[in-house]
């Protein structure tokens, strides 16, 4: 088998299959999202709105991943920490929104496919991409720090844009709905469960190294 940057000809197959998914999804939702809001906080500002979601973010950073490893590119995106963190955080994604707030709206239509692909799809794929086909043993526990970057800074932004228009993506994050200490407290646990999930990824890839 052809092996190029670790991954072979399969995975690469594969991350090609995650980049399709990955994209169609994200096209599709913001092409749902700006015909809700055009006539009401127009493109800019739902622009604006479409990439304040986690959800969004954390695809994009998927769609990334997968296309450098579909292309074979080296690079910030091949890199095994990289992989890691999207792991991570597209897992978040897809669990949060199976455990809270699917619950919360039944989409239809377009808008199923949408959901679907970056709610579910997307992080299902990705999750058996890098446990089959991206090699191990690189991870250090010192990442699991690093990888909290991301999810403080979409914090410290979110509260910011939440103040400046009024609105918050989420609902347990939301100061109106909650107020402060409560979207606070929720916010505290996310972030435990950034650190949690790093730390089982990296306990993950020290045993797939020596299982390989």
């Amino acid at each position: 088998m052809q092996v190029t940057g670790g991954i072979g000809r399969t995975g690469r197959v594969f991350a090609a299959l995650i980049a399709a998914v990955a994209l169609g999804s994200l096209l599709l939702q913001y092409v749902l999202l700006l015909g809700l809001v055009r006539a009401s906080i127009g493109p800019w500002m739902g622009t604006l709105r479409y990439f304040s979601y986690f959800t969004i973010l954390s695809n994009v950073g998927v769609l990334l991943v997968a296309v450098h490893a579909a292309l074979a590119s080296p690079g910030f995106f091949a890199s095994a920490r990289w992989r890691g963190a999207l792991a991570l955080y597209i897992g978040v994604t897809g669990a949060i929104y199976f455990l809270v707030l699917r619950h919360l709206w039944q989409p239809q239509g377009a808008q199923w496919w949408a959901d679907t692909g970056l709610h579910y799809a997307a992080p299902s794929l990705y999750w058996v991409w890098w446990l089959g086909f991206v090699p191990h043993g690189d991870l250090r526990r010192g990442d699991v720090l690093r990888w909290l970057a991301f999810p403080l800074a979409y914090v410290a932004w979110t509260l910011l844009r939440g103040q400046w228009v009024d609105e918050y993506p989420y609902p347990f994050i939301d100061v109106n709905l909650l107020g402060w200490a409560t979207a606070a407290r929720n916010a505290l646990g996310m972030l435990v469960l950034f650190i949690v999930g790093g730390a089982l990824i990296v306990c993950l890839d020290g045993r797939l190294r020596k299982r390989g």
